[in-house]
């Protein structure tokens, strides 16, 4: 078995590449760490990577911040507590098709949003078309997770939410016309996506252990963020299953996401906690923080502390 059991959160893209570059390279191997990264397509997605984690199916898992958030409210499983952010800036976005009924948030209202069904998602989607002046009413469909963006592509949805430096520039390349709603433009104060998650179990038995494979996953990301075209070669040498491989898609990408790595500083992985208490409290102040019965959660019930920490990563140590 693995030292470290990594699940991504999605299929392997320019978001992940740090972890390939840090395996390719050896930052893992000179630390004494046999690393092995699974992607969630190697099941279909039959469980959600942070689910894997909560059952004690894996070390670590890829995610929003929001699963974190759901986590530390949800009665049937382990809280889990986010260690690094892959990304300082949010990269995602709500996208249509720029030749559909869709051209600014409001417009949805009515339409069909494929889904990740993830817990808080069409509230946050809800919240941001009331912000552009709709009433927040819409279908939800939930395809396999796998072929939501496809769903888009075959006119089966009007909207989903992406990843714009990975299925933007596939459709940039395709010569499809997206129009992007970033979460912030629509006063969504949206926390960071992704996060690394552990059990916070994990966190006191081996700070040490996952301490070390911060620490060279730093190394991997600051690589990736200096170097982004060797970067990408890496991730196509590296990883298997991606959604496309051709290197230069991959190069431009690699460039589009590098930036989002680094604080200004240079630093990959801390967090803030002004930015988990404006999000967690948006939450609570738009209703959407609530327990699974639909009762109200208190923002003050999840205080930052508790959803995250930076006390592993190179920095602290």
């Amino acid at each position: 078995m693995s030292d470290i059991d990594l699940v991504l959160d999605w299929t392997p893209n320019t978001n992940h590449t740090g972890f390939y570059v840090a395996a390719a390279e050896g930052y893992y191997a000179d630390r004494g760490l046999d690393v092995s990264i699974r992607s969630p397509a190697a099941d279909d997605y039959d469980q959600t990577p942070a689910k894997r984690v909560a059952t004690g199916g894996a070390t670590l898992a890829i995610g929003p911040s929001e699963t974190v958030i759901s986590y530390s409210t949800h009665p049937e499983f382990p809280s889990l507590t986010a260690v690094a952010a892959v990304c300082q800036t949010d990269l995602s976005a709500i996208v249509s098709l720029a030749d559909g009924d869709v051209d600014r948030p409001a417009d949805l209202d009515g339409g069909r949003y494929a889904s990740y069904d993830a817990r808080f998602e069409d509230h946050i989607v809800a919240r941001m078309i009331e912000n552009d002046g709709g009433s927040g009413e819409f279908e939800s469909i939930t395809p396999p997770k796998l072929g939501i963006w496809n769903t888009l592509l075959e006119g089966d949805a009007d909207a989903t939410w992406v990843f714009t430096p990975w299925e933007g520039l596939l459709a940039e390349r395709d010569g499809i016309e997206l129009n992007a709603f970033g979460l912030d433009e629509y006063d969504v104060p949206y926390g960071y996506t992704p996060v690394l998650l552990a059990r916070p179990e994990t966190i006191e038995a081996d700070d040490d252990r996952l301490a070390d494979f911060l620490d060279a996953t730093a190394e991997g990301y600051r690589f990736a963020a200096e170097n982004p075209e060797a970067a990408a070669d890496l991730l196509r040498a590296e990883a298997t299953g991606m959604d496309a491989d051709d290197s230069e898609f991959l190069r431009e990408s690699q460039r589009r996401v590098s930036e989002a790595y680094l604080t200004d500083d240079g630093a990959w992985g801390p967090m803030e906690t002004e930015r988990w208490s404006a999000f967690v409290d948006w939450l609570a102040e738009e209703g959407i923080l609530t327990t699974l019965d639909g009762e109200p959660i208190p923002a003050d019930e999840l205080p930052p502390e508790s959803l995250f920490t930076n006390d592993l990563l190179p920095s602290a140590n």
